[in-house]
């Protein structure tokens, strides 16, 4: 499974972003598939998930009524619809994808198979 994340860039405080992911190869393996983020000097954090068949979705506190993710399995995309964003919101974003089929492993990125190239978002004030 290949991945290939876009759609990143600089962004005022308050402002929105679309983030794509092109998903490719043996995705009858896929059950999940989420967004991670990791800003310079912090630990990697779990941004969203959303089951690759069924739909079902899964957000971080900080990123709850603000980020969608959503997923087309007819275009094998993932996005993520960022509203409202923060100075904090500041990172580089990786797409994943999981053949874990227990939601509850989402949250962990070590829970997670394939990884794209990270997409730089940052918002400035």
């Amino acid at each position: 499974v290949q991945l290939q994340a876009c759609g990143g860039g600089l962004v005022q405080t308050g402002g929105s972003l679309r983030l794509s992911c092109a998903v490719s190869g043996r995705l009858s393996s896929i059950y999940h598939m989420g967004w991670f983020r990791q800003a310079p000097g912090k630990a990697r954090e779990f941004v969203a998930a959303i089951a690759w068949s069924g739909g079902n979705t899964y957000y971080a506190d900080s990123v709850k009524g603000r980020f969608t993710i959503s997923r087309d399995n007819a275009k094998n995309t993932l996005s993520l619809q960022m509203t409202s964003l923060k100075r904090e919101d500041t990172a580089s974003y990786y797409c994943l994808a999981s053949k874990q089929r227990y939601s509850g492993t989402v949250y962990y990125s070590s829970a997670y198979d394939y990884w794209g190239q990270g997409t730089q978002v940052t918002v400035s004030s």
